[in-house]
């Protein structure tokens, strides 16, 4: 049917990633695929840009700590073992980039909020992933 050999989940750990999960391990199994998850954590620095003189590193520690868990418990629903589980803080759109081609990934699998109008068609994060990719990229619809 394909020729996927690496399918990488590119999820938020939210309560609309199950549906998103559910697609791509349904794509995993029906192609004896190896599938691995990523989640991304935006660096605190990134959402206040530096204008606040204050050290963020222990709240960046307990949010790396509870994605980890959050992470572990979403991944062994799908059976995705540890080898599979990627946290990784940066920018969501170039970590999924990198690492998708260092994983040789050729399907990313991400959600998207479908919104009225074409230029809504796609969250910004999905948009980012579509456009800079390398490989295929499945955007799967969640939310009302």
């Amino acid at each position: 049917m394909s020729n996927y050999n690496t399918i990488l989940l590119a999820t938020d750990l939210s309560d609309e990633a199950k549906p998103v999960a559910d697609k791509a391990a349904t794509l995993a199994k029906n192609n004896n695929t190896a599938l691995h998850m990523v989640h991304v954590i935006e660096p605190l620095s990134f959402a206040y840009g530096g204008d606040i003189p204050m050290d963020f590193s222990g709240i960046q520690d307990e949010i790396q700590k509870q994605a980890e868990s959050q992470m572990a418990a979403f991944a062994s629903q799908y059976s995705v073992g540890s080898d599979g589980q990627h946290i990784i803080v940066g920018r969501a759109e170039n970590e999924i980039h990198s690492l998708a081609e260092e994983l040789g990934a050729e399907l990313i699998v991400v959600g998207s909020h479908g919104r009225h109008g074409i230029a809504l068609l796609l969250g910004s994060t999905a948009n980012g992933i579509l456009h800079g990719a390398t490989c295929d990229v499945l955007a799967v619809r969640v939310g009302t």
